[in-house]
């Protein structure tokens, strides 16, 4: 391959490729895949609940949560956000939870975003 030897010119106590001094080597990171949280809808939920955990949990403006509430109670689901596989599994336990702590059969489940 190359020189291996330490360069003495560099602060560094490691051999550069080639014996190139400075030559720093990034690995290329691949980006995380993320996931979508989807409110799904039923019957018996109360669509101030909805808002109520899109504010909460999502940290949606009225409207915006008011919105994806309609299409949850129009369309069957909504979309509540977008993140990293960790945080979308959080979300969906903490809105299972709080909807089964009040009673109510509201549920959320994460889907891989294409």
């Amino acid at each position: 391959m190359g020189n291996n030897k330490k360069d003495s010119n560099s602060n560094y106590p490691f051999a550069s490729p080639e014996g190139e001094a400075g030559v720093q080597l990034v690995p290329k990171l691949d980006t995380p895949k993320m996931y979508k949280v989807i409110l799904l809808n039923d019957d018996y939920t109360p669509m101030d609940f909805v808002v109520l955990v899109l504010r909460r949990f999502f940290a949606k403006t009225e409207e915006q949560a008011t919105e994806i509430m309609l299409d949850v109670h129009k369309k069957g689901a909504g979309v509540a956000g977008v993140f990293s596989l960790e945080i979308a599994e959080m979300k969906v336990m903490q809105v299972n939870q709080f909807a089964q702590l009040n009673q109510y059969p509201l549920k959320s489940t994460l889907e891989e975003e294409a």
